[in-house]
Protein backbone atom coordinates (compact mmCIF):
# COMPACT_ATOMS: atom_id res chain seq x y z
CA UNK A 1 0.00 0.00 0.00
CA UNK A 2 2.87 2.27 0.85
CA UNK A 3 4.33 2.22 -2.92
CA UNK A 4 0.60 2.53 -4.73
CA UNK A 5 0.50 5.50 -2.03
CA UNK A 6 3.78 6.68 -3.41
CA UNK A 7 3.35 6.10 -6.92
CA UNK A 8 -0.31 7.82 -6.90
CA UNK A 9 1.62 11.08 -5.19
CA UNK A 10 5.10 11.11 -6.64
CA UNK A 11 4.15 13.61 -9.83
CA UNK A 12 2.28 15.92 -7.08
CA UNK A 13 3.34 19.56 -7.66
CA UNK A 14 4.39 21.98 -5.21
CA UNK A 15 0.86 23.69 -5.52
CA UNK A 16 -1.24 20.31 -4.33
CA UNK A 17 1.59 19.61 -1.48
CA UNK A 18 0.70 23.24 -0.06
CA UNK A 19 -3.07 21.97 0.18
CA UNK A 20 -2.21 19.40 2.76
CA UNK A 21 -1.91 19.64 6.82
CA UNK A 22 0.55 17.20 8.24
CA UNK A 23 -0.68 16.61 11.77
CA UNK A 24 1.01 14.50 14.56
CA UNK A 25 1.16 14.07 18.39
CA UNK A 26 3.58 12.80 20.61
CA UNK A 27 3.17 11.91 24.66
CA UNK A 28 6.05 13.04 26.75
CA UNK A 29 6.12 10.83 30.53
CA UNK A 30 7.62 11.76 33.52
CA UNK A 31 8.57 8.23 34.49
CA UNK A 32 8.58 5.49 32.23
CA UNK A 33 5.52 3.66 30.69
CA UNK A 34 7.06 -0.36 31.43
CA UNK A 35 7.22 0.53 35.23
CA UNK A 36 10.52 -0.77 35.30
CA UNK A 37 13.55 1.01 36.35
CA UNK A 38 17.48 -0.93 35.73
CA UNK A 39 20.04 0.11 38.22
CA UNK A 40 23.18 -1.18 38.49
CA UNK A 41 24.55 -1.67 41.53
CA UNK A 42 27.17 -4.14 43.78
CA UNK A 43 25.94 -6.68 45.56
CA UNK A 44 24.80 -5.82 48.94
CA UNK A 45 23.99 -2.48 48.42
CA UNK A 46 20.34 -2.70 47.30
CA UNK A 47 19.02 -0.46 50.11
CA UNK A 48 21.61 1.83 50.35
CA UNK A 49 20.16 5.65 49.40
CA UNK A 50 21.57 5.94 46.33
CA UNK A 51 20.12 2.84 45.19
CA UNK A 52 16.80 3.91 46.41
CA UNK A 53 13.99 5.53 43.93
CA UNK A 54 11.16 7.74 45.40
CA UNK A 55 7.80 7.16 43.41
CA UNK A 56 4.71 9.70 43.81
CA UNK A 57 1.40 8.03 43.89
CA UNK A 58 0.14 9.92 40.61
CA UNK A 59 1.85 7.52 38.36
CA UNK A 60 3.28 7.63 34.93
CA UNK A 61 1.42 11.53 34.88
CA UNK A 62 2.77 13.05 31.28
CA UNK A 63 1.49 15.08 28.39
CA UNK A 64 0.72 15.20 25.44
CA UNK A 65 1.38 17.70 22.51
CA UNK A 66 -0.20 17.92 19.05
CA UNK A 67 0.92 20.02 16.05
CA UNK A 68 0.19 20.74 12.38
CA UNK A 69 2.05 22.13 9.72
CA UNK A 70 1.60 23.30 6.28
CA UNK A 71 3.53 24.72 3.55
CA UNK A 72 4.17 28.08 4.55
CA UNK A 73 2.58 27.83 8.17
CA UNK A 74 1.45 26.06 10.76
CA UNK A 75 -1.03 25.40 13.59
CA UNK A 76 -0.19 26.51 17.53
CA UNK A 77 0.99 23.98 19.46
CA UNK A 78 -1.70 21.90 21.82
CA UNK A 79 -0.81 20.77 25.22
CA UNK A 80 -2.83 18.51 27.50
CA UNK A 81 -2.43 16.39 29.92
CA UNK A 82 -5.07 14.08 29.15
CA UNK A 83 -5.41 10.80 26.80
CA UNK A 84 -6.83 11.77 23.48
CA UNK A 85 -10.09 10.68 22.96
CA UNK A 86 -11.88 10.98 20.18
CA UNK A 87 -14.03 13.62 21.75
CA UNK A 88 -11.20 15.37 22.60
CA UNK A 89 -9.88 15.32 19.36
CA UNK A 90 -12.58 16.17 17.67
CA UNK A 91 -13.94 19.09 20.06
CA UNK A 92 -10.28 20.82 20.62
CA UNK A 93 -7.98 19.46 17.39
CA UNK A 94 -10.28 19.39 14.25
CA UNK A 95 -12.59 22.53 15.65
CA UNK A 96 -10.34 24.53 16.93
CA UNK A 97 -7.48 24.01 15.17
CA UNK A 98 -7.87 22.41 11.28
CA UNK A 99 -10.85 23.78 10.73
CA UNK A 100 -9.92 27.15 10.80
CA UNK A 101 -7.40 25.96 8.20
CA UNK A 102 -9.75 24.29 5.85
CA UNK A 103 -11.51 27.64 5.87
CA UNK A 104 -8.96 29.71 5.45
CA UNK A 105 -7.63 27.12 2.55
CA UNK A 106 -11.15 26.27 0.85
CA UNK A 107 -12.02 22.88 -0.70
CA UNK A 108 -8.63 21.81 -1.78
CA UNK A 109 -7.47 21.44 1.64
CA UNK A 110 -6.39 18.06 2.72
CA UNK A 111 -5.97 16.73 6.42
CA UNK A 112 -3.40 13.86 7.07
CA UNK A 113 -3.35 12.31 10.75
CA UNK A 114 -2.21 8.87 11.24
CA UNK A 115 -4.28 6.09 11.44
CA UNK A 116 -4.60 6.13 15.63
CA UNK A 117 -8.29 4.87 17.19
CA UNK A 118 -8.83 8.13 18.34
CA UNK A 119 -8.53 9.75 14.89
CA UNK A 120 -10.70 7.11 13.25
CA UNK A 121 -13.52 7.37 15.68
CA UNK A 122 -16.68 7.80 14.52
CA UNK A 123 -17.75 11.21 15.80
CA UNK A 124 -14.44 12.63 14.11
CA UNK A 125 -15.36 10.97 10.69
CA UNK A 126 -19.05 12.55 11.34
CA UNK A 127 -17.42 15.68 11.97
CA UNK A 128 -14.62 15.65 8.79
CA UNK A 129 -17.40 15.22 6.55
CA UNK A 130 -19.81 18.03 8.27
CA UNK A 131 -17.12 20.44 8.04
CA UNK A 132 -16.04 18.95 4.43
CA UNK A 133 -12.75 18.13 5.42
CA UNK A 134 -10.83 15.46 3.19
CA UNK A 135 -8.85 13.19 4.79
CA UNK A 136 -5.34 12.26 3.05
CA UNK A 137 -5.21 8.32 3.26
CA UNK A 138 -1.85 7.81 5.28
CA UNK A 139 -0.49 4.03 4.69
CA UNK A 140 -0.62 1.99 7.65
CA UNK A 141 2.86 1.90 9.56
CA UNK A 142 4.34 5.20 7.48
CA UNK A 143 6.62 7.23 8.79
CA UNK A 144 4.79 10.66 10.00
CA UNK A 145 6.15 13.97 9.06
CA UNK A 146 5.98 15.07 12.52
CA UNK A 147 5.66 18.66 13.29
CA UNK A 148 6.37 18.68 17.18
Amino acid sequence: MRLAWSREHALWTPQQWSCVMFSDESRFSLQSDSRRTFIWRAPGTRYHQENTIERHRYGGAGWLVWGGIILGSRTDLHVQSVTMTGHIYRDVILEQHVRLFRGAMGAEFLFMDDNARPHRANIVDECLQSEDITRMDWPAYSPDLNPI
